[in-house]
């Protein structure tokens, strides 16, 4: 049965391209080779700049739920945002990595902050991190040229041609010998600067309602797909460009991709829906993926001031120490050494082991290094705080 958003929302429509195997010799079957030859169908994503949106009441009451929690939420922990930004920032960045397969432990990622190169995947979400960051210092103004640049802030380290839109058909499973058995084939090339363009006045509306407009902008660039590679992540990074443009938020990063990672079956078929022209699916997943996030990110902010209230007694130094200043940075960064630390409070590097050293011998840093020189250290109270949210927000089920 079609419902009323169906009905007025445009689907996406076919296209017939023809195909031809590039294949070096010997690496594939004649076979195999003329079983992805000959013509596919691609996508022609439609124009929804000036698209009517019409939702069940049902789901825009989710929407409008979750918006009035998102909104409180951020005040709440805004007030402290110094330490909580960064840490919900982070782990926004995480679970959009672990959505697409890219999984690392909070130890992982935070030694990969500092330098340690050796995990790949650790490596990729920080570079993630990265791209939230530029997602929201570029939310003032959201326009092709933002969604370029969050894309080379993600890929720049892995991808020749990162902040630039692709030149060549891209598509979903099936293999890589070609599109024909693709379980979606975005539209060709040449189509995507104009369906950016139509995104980019659809996000200009000033007269839908925040998490809708974000929730459909989402899908829509989904549906593009404008990149070869880091889409599901720049997606997810222009929908918080977005929620900050709007000022649903305004001090922090709600995690909602920990929600998304719950139920990411849930979450593909809501972008299914949402190309056969009935946005009510992927309206519904976010306001839900929203809620369960927020009620994740209360518990690790919790547990996060339990652990630095925990920490004042175990320290006996004068209160205008930089000690001070260098536990407070441990919620923000699990694990220092001597340039973050120089970088982050703009101590001399000569006097950070001097401060470091009574929070060491408080027990509340293990120090991991057994060097003069480039040595480091963790707090395992953040971390396994940090690794519990994840766990908490763990994949129940995928596609």
């Amino acid at each position: 049965m079609t419902s009323d958003a169906a009905a007025s929302w445009p689907s996406v429509s076919y296209e017939t391209l023809p195909w031809r195997v590039e294949q070096t010799p010997g690496t594939a079957s004649r076979a195999e080779i003329r079983r992805h030859a000959g013509p596919y169908r691609a996508a022609i994503v439609p124009a929804i700049a000036g698209s009517d949106i019409q939702l069940p009441s049902g789901v825009l009451a989710e929407a409008e739920d979750a918006s009035a929690e998102m909104a409180r939420f951020d005040a709440e922990v805004g007030s402290e945002v110094a330490p909580f930004g960064a840490v919900l920032l982070r782990s926004e960045s995480v679970a959009s990595s672990e959505i697409e397969n890219l999984s690392a432990s909070a130890r992982a990622i935070a030694e990969a902050e500092i330098g340690d190169t050796s995990r790949r995947n650790a490596s990729q979400i920080v570079a993630n991190v990265q791209a939230m960051e530029a997602a929201i210092a570029l939310a003032e103004r959201i326009d092709a040229e933002s969604i370029l640049r969050m894309h080379w802030a993600l890929m720049h380290e892995v991808d020749p041609v990162a902040g630039r839109f692709r030149d060549q058909q891209v598509w979903i499973g099936g293999g890589s010998l070609g599109p024909q058995r693709a379980m979606f084939i975005p539209p060709h090339h040449s189509r995507v600067p104009a369906a950016i363009a139509d995104l980019i006045a659809f996000v200009e509306r000033d007269e839908i309602p925040v998490l809708v407009h974000a929730a459909l902008a989402h899908a829509q660039f989904e549906t593009i797909h404008p990149f070869t590679d880091g889409n599901g992540r720049t997606g997810r990074a222009l929908l918080h460009s977005m929620l900050r443009h709007k000022s649903l938020t305004r001090n922090v990063t709600v995690p909602v991709s920990a929600g998304l990672l719950t139920d990411t079956a849930a979450y593909f078929t809501a972008l299914d829906t949402y190309r056969t022209g009935d946005p009510s699916a992927i309206v519904g997943q976010l306001a839900r993926a929203t809620l369960q996030a927020i009620a994740n990110g209360r518990v690790l902010v919790g547990e996060l001031r339990a652990i630095r209230a925990g920490w004042n007694p175990r320290l006996s130094v004068r209160r205008d120490s930089a000690t001070w200043r260098v536990v407070d940075l441990l919620l923000r960064h699990p694990v220092i050494n001597t340039g973050l630390v120089t970088r982050e409070l703009a101590i001399t590097s000569r006097n950070v082991n001097r401060y470091i050293e009574p929070i060491a011998a408080a027990g509340i840093l293990t120090e991991f290094t057994d060097k003069r020189r480039n040595r480091a250290w963790r707090s395992v109270e953040v971390l396994q705080a940090l690794d519990a949210f994840a766990a908490r927000a763990g994949r129940r089920s995928a596609v």
